[in-house]
């Protein structure tokens, strides 16, 4: 992988990862695009996202450091749970899915979809975070578990559990960002010790590097999010999602 490749994954890596339109769905996009090959590519697009998960703690760090620290924590491991339960169990099918990029712009038009539609007749509630049940963390972290498929979107897929729980807009987003940090940090940290003895030092350094720029786009793009959601909602997420899923289809014919 050249510098610029990784620039460009790295920076694609942190713009997309809490925005509701698939991080990797996107970097699979973009593999196809450059071109690239190579047995540690995924475990790259996949550890890269430690740089996008630092970026949420740093901040949000008043969130993680809170008196209530262990409520917190608990809505959090519990939201967790089905990820890492199905995650574990389904290992070598999510494997082959990360190989197969027809499902990434299928998806990308059919969540764009449903964004569109939620948005449009799903009424915001008033619900905050610390209105948070276990029972609506382990609800949303089920539905979370859709996003194992290419394409779907982590994020999209909490939000949208979350706005069915009747939190606010801007509650449900900022739990997608803090329930990312246990269920990204997992998937990371599993597939880089999975793989860690095929791992050359250009691997370490190209995910080191690509941690590094992944950490400053994360950081703008939660920044921007944020904003956006409070002043148009998701429909434009959705647009975007069906413009791009339709361009990557006619690419793979």
């Amino acid at each position: 992988m050249t510098l610029f490749e990784n620039i460009i994954l790295s920076v694609v890596e942190g713009l997309t990862e809490y925005l509701p339109v698939s991080s990797t769905g996107h970097l699979m996009m973009f593999k196809e695009w450059l071109k690239l090959e190579g047995n540690q590519l995924d475990t790259y697009m996949i550890s890269i996202q430690f740089g996008a998960i630092l970026s949420v703690v740093v901040l949000y760090w008043k969130r993680f450091f809170q008196p209530n620290w262990f409520t917190f924590y608990q809505k959090l491991f519990v939201g967790f749970l089905p990820a890492a339960i199905l995650g574990l169990a389904f290992d070598d099918l999510l494997e082959q899915l990360l190989q197969t990029p027809v499902i990434v712009g299928v998806m990308l038009i059919a969540v764009g979809i449903l964004l569109l539609v939620i948005d449009k007749i799903l009424p915001e509630g008033n619900r905050e975070i610390e209105h948070i049940t276990n029972k609506d963390a382990l609800i949303i972290g089920t539905i979370q578990t859709f996003a194992m498929i290419p394409g779907t979107s982590r994020s999209a897929a909490t939000i949208m559990g979350a706005l069915g729980r009747k939190l606010s807009k801007k509650a449900a987003t900022e739990f997608s960002f803090f329930l990312a940090i246990p269920t990204l940090s997992a998937a990371a940290g599993y597939k880089v010790l999975k793989n860690w003895d095929a791992l050359s030092a250009e691997n370490l350094s190209d995910i080191a590097i690509g941690n590094l720029i992944s950490f400053v786009t994360a950081a703008l793009a939660v920044k921007f999010f944020i904003g956006m959601v409070q002043k148009n909602g998701f429909k434009w997420f959705g647009v975007y999602r069906i413009v791009i899923g339709a361009l990557f289809l006619i690419t793979l014919l």
